[in-house]
């Protein structure tokens, strides 16, 4: 039976039809969800809408709903392995990835924010009128589409929900249909935790279920991470309907610039680990690779057979370094762009292909001799895919400066160097939302995370992610005659 809709507290079946998920390890359907109509919109949204103003929620002190979120967090630790197997099973992602990333990152997630609950504080203002107070409040912004992808569901359903609900708001939770089931054992643990019915709500479905909550006249803000085609579409969506806040943590083709007097080898396995963690299924992974001259062939020679040895197979076996892509849909699509690029002519140095197994594996793939203009070098391709070339000047920083930003996207990048001058001018200079020197993209809860460009619009975590899901009134009081 397929997996039901979770709206104003009730597990209810949901009004279309069902939608398999696939282990993509072994291609078995381990599940089905179902899909979610119009009228099953509607009633998670009216859910939420109703439930911002009960006793039960809204009426709760800050250090109650602090409480919460605290105790959400130690259920997800003490359904620590049950949350990563049915993670891995349902992703693709090495156990290890799921217990280390996914779960604790969870986890984490909802303690930092249910420190925050205790926070959130408006200010005093010096106006300049006589005999008028001035101060200003910060409100829930209402009912929030938290609208999650494929790669890392229950981490990245973290990122949204702790925040959101810090801030007194209240949800509509839609998952990818790709990888839907962690997000929805999320929801039964919202419920065990005693968040009151209402506050969260759970709809299942395909992209037409999520364009739904894209023009939906009562939902106020929707978070949405996923490709950027898609974050277009939502952005015409919310300015046809009512104009919606929106958070969009969108695509990224994220350059790595490794100079000359970079250390190699830790320049070689901190990109390995930023370029092919989860199967470069990241939307921060590094794919575009400036070598300084000098060191091409060496960093070229080192990455191939880093990744070349690499352990492939089911995320289950404790093993497994590198998992299968997500759907045989995605396998197509990676498989595509690298046969575009030895079209192109492109240095196929290893991998390259799919791997001669059941499940949804292809071999991690080195490219070197990629010009920037390749397809290759352009597209996002969400796979264990590294397009090398070199750069001949290091004194014109300014020139690689420019090919590093000769792109689209503006999410993330990293810099391989022991001087600081150099870093700091390439960090300064590169349009991203976060540059990490000489180390991986590794998102922490306490920095901002987002992106320039088509990467996408505002910030998640920290402070920043109080910020979206919170109103600013501004309250005047005039108390003379």
């Amino acid at each position: 039976m397929a997996k039901r809709l979770y709206i104003d507290g009730e597990w209810v079946e949901a009004s279309g039809g069902a939608i398999p998920s696939y282990d993509p390890a072994t291609e078995e359907v381990i599940d089905e969800v179902g899909t979610a109509s119009q009228t099953d919109v509607d009633a998670a949204v009216a859910a939420a809408r109703a439930a911002l103003g009960t006793a039960e929620w809204a009426g709760l002190l800050p250090v109650q709903r602090a409480a919460l979120l605290f105790k959400l967090a130690d259920l997800i630790d003490a359904n620590r392995e049950e949350l990563a197997t049915l993670e891995t099973r349902d992703q693709g992602q090495p156990i290890g990835v799921s217990r280390a990333v996914s779960v604790t990152g969870a986890a984490e997630h909802f303690r930092y924010y249910a420190g925050w609950v205790t926070k959130i504080q408006g200010t005093t203002n010096p106006v300049s009128f006589p005999d008028t107070l001035h101060y200003t409040r910060r409100e829930p912004v209402g009912v929030n589409a938290l609208v999650t992808p494929w790669n890392f569901p229950l981490m990245i359903l973290a990122w949204k929900l702790g925040p959101a609900l810090a801030a007194g708001n209240t949800v509509v939770i839609k998952p990818s249909e790709v990888t839907p089931l962690t997000s929805i054992r999320l929801v039964e643990l919202c419920a065990e935790a005693g968040i009151p019915a209402g506050v969260v709500n759970l709809v299942t479905g395909d992209g037409a279920t999520g364009a739904l909550l894209s023009s939906h006249m009562d939902v106020d803000h929707l978070s949405y991470t996923g490709s950027t085609a898609v974050g277009r579409i939502i952005t015409r969506a919310s300015a046809d309907s009512n104009l919606k806040r929106l958070t969009l943590e969108l695509g990224g083709k994220a350059p790595s610039i490794i100079a000359a007097d970079a250390n190699i080898d830790a320049a070689v396995a901190g990109n390995i680990m930023g370029s092919v963690l989860n199967s470069g299924q990241v939307c921060a992974a590094y794919t575009r690779f400036y070598v300084d001259k000098k060191r091409e062939q060496e960093f070229v020679d080192k990455l191939a057979g880093g990744v070349s040895g690499m352990t492939i197979g089911n995320g289950l076996e404790e093993s497994t370094q590198l998992g299968p892509l997500v759907s045989a849909k995605h396998l197509d699509h990676v498989e595509r762009l690298v046969r575009t690029g030895t079209e192109q002519g492109a240095e196929l140095v290893t991998g390259g292909a799919r791997i001669d197994r059941d499940g949804y594996f292809f071999a991690p793939t080195v490219f070197a001799g990629v010009d920037d203009e390749m397809t290759i070098m352009r597209d996002e391709i969400f796979g264990p895919v590294l397009a090398v070339t070199a750069y001949e000047d290091a004194d014109e920083l300014d020139a690689l400066i420019a090919r590093a930003n000769d792109t689209e996207y503006g999410l993330a990048a990293t810099i391989w160097t022991r001087d600081i001058a150099t870093s700091q001018r390439l960090a300064n200079g590169i349009k991203a939302g976060a540059v990490f020197v000489n180390m991986p993209s590794i998102p922490d809860m306490t920095a901002p995370w987002g992106g320039y460009k088509a990467s996408g619009w505002g910030r998640e975590m920290g402070p920043w992610a109080i910020d979206a899901y919170t109103e600013t009134k501004s309250v005047w009081l005039h108390y003379g005659d």
